[in-house]
């Protein structure tokens, strides 16, 4: 039994994009549930940034639907679909280096909230806005650090922080690039357990390298192949398949396990 529209989380049919004569994303079909951790793999130039570019609104699709909660977002502009629900980040951080940790996240929280630009409102007074970025600081474990300067925390915190950005807004679909790349081993498993934290009972879509993040995070597994989703299933599943071995994972993990990953 087809599970409606209404009931998926985030929706792709018939997804396709090119550039010029280039087709990148190939017809991409994918039915996300409310709640599932979704990691999308695939080799370099498979389309997975492309992919995350259309779902946020970044790249207009050439033809097909993305879908939000049932409701077609396609062609919608990046701020519109982040008010739907929808957040995301991206592989190169993205803070106010000059700003602290506390307000980094309440800038975010202040236009999640709808405040806008005002001389007449002092920040020290917005309650809900203060106590939401408490709150979020607490979630990214960076409460003790709130009053450094973002270009001053490490690459992880910076991640963090980055994390925390991200789901200021409290959308419900959050969608994270590459998350852990250029983290050590350490700092990895510890950032493994913050995403699945601060992403309890939402939809998570991460695009990821390191096949111990994915096998460790995702409910289930996307591999991407030239543009098309060849296998969405459990982990196990994925990995067990002979179309995607042959694609993709047997050379990844041998790669990995050569390098002591």
């Amino acid at each position: 039994m087809t599970t409606p529209h209404s009931e998926c989380a985030v929706e792709l049919i018939d997804l396709r994009k090119s550039f010029g004569k280039t087709e990148i994303i190939r017809g991409a079909n994918l039915r996300v549930l409310p709640g599932e951790r979704v990691a999308i793999i695939g080799p370099n130039g498979a389309g997975k940034s492309t992919l995350f570019n259309l779902i946020s609104g970044r790249f207009e699709a050439t033809s097909g639907e993305i879908r939000l909660r049932g409701e077609r977002i396609d062609g919608m502009a990046p701020f519109e679909i982040n008010r739907r629900g929808l957040a995301r980040s991206f592989q190169v951080s993205n803070l106010f280096t000059r700003l602290n940790v506390f307000e980094n996240i309440r800038c975010a929280v202040l236009w999640s909230m709808g405040y806008r630009y005002s001389f007449w409102k002092f920040l020290a007074d917005l309650d809900d806005a203060n106590e939401r970025t408490e709150q979020v600081l607490e979630m990214i474990k960076l409460d003790k650090k709130r009053e450094v300067m973002a270009m001053n925390l490490t690459y992880a915190e910076q991640r963090a922080l980055e994390i925390g950005i991200t789901i200021a807004g409290g959308a419900e679909v959050v969608l994270l690039d590459e998350p852990t790349a250029g983290m050590s081993r350490s700092e990895t498993k510890r950032f493994i357990q913050l995403i699945r934290d601060v992403t309890e009972g939402k939809t998570l879509l991460t695009v990821e390298h390191d096949m111990g993040v994915v096998f460790g995070l995702a409910d289930k597994i996307a591999v991407l192949v030239y543009g098309e989703v060849i296998a969405f299933d459990v982990p196990e599943a994925v990995r067990a398949n002979q179309r995607v071995q042959e694609a993709y994972l047997g050379s990844v993990l041998a790669d990995q396990q050569a390098a002591g990953h």
